[in-house]
């Protein structure tokens, strides 16, 4: 059974998101990445294979080293799942702002 993995499902998990984080400053091999958390090189490892598979990362051989560089045109596809929920949010608090101003102004 062949699973595909999305975005979401890799932005769920902490871990995952601290390194799109550190990656998101500058370009780091698996080994610089792992210095920066407690658990094992293996399980980071693990971690950035699900990263690049849903191309939040991408990868450049440079050398022997392969260096991870975050993808931020990936995260679009995050930001437009999320902008009509924003919008709907955003929305609501000015309604509420005008409602709340129209409640003082009773006073």
């Amino acid at each position: 059974m062949d699973l595909r993995r999305d975005v979401f499902q890799a932005i769920a998990d902490p871990t995952r998101r601290a390194i799109i984080t550190l990656l998101a400053l500058q370009a780091m091999t698996p080994t610089a990445i792992a210095e920066n958390f407690s658990s094992s090189r293996q399980t980071i490892s693990k971690h950035i294979q699900i990263l690049t598979e849903c191309e939040l990362l991408t990868q450049e051989q440079n050398g022997r080293e392969i260096y991870y560089h975050f993808n931020p045109k990936k995260m679009k596809e995050i930001a437009d799942f999320i902008e009509p929920f924003r919008n709907m949010w955003d929305d609501r608090f000015n309604k509420l702002e005008t409602i709340m101003k129209k409640y003082k102004s009773k006073k």
